[in-house]
């Protein structure tokens, strides 16, 4: 039984060590922040392309 126990041990302190999800944690991260800097940039400049076609409309008419 004491033998069962110290495997279980021994199993429960190698996935507390382990560190595989650390990178993909990581690069999910890395991922997230990339989309929030681009989705930014897209809304700006949709903005004021947006004002620049207004512009160009209203000297048309």
């Amino acid at each position: 039984m004491m033998r069962r126990i110290r495997k279980m041990i021994e199993k429960s302190k190698g996935v507390l060590r382990s560190n595989k999800g650390q990178g993909l944690v990581e690069y999910a991260l890395i991922l997230v922040l990339i989309a929030i800097v681009v989705i930014v940039a897209v809304r700006g400049v949709g903005c004021s392309t947006n004002n620049a076609f207004t512009k160009i409309n209203s000297a048309l008419q």
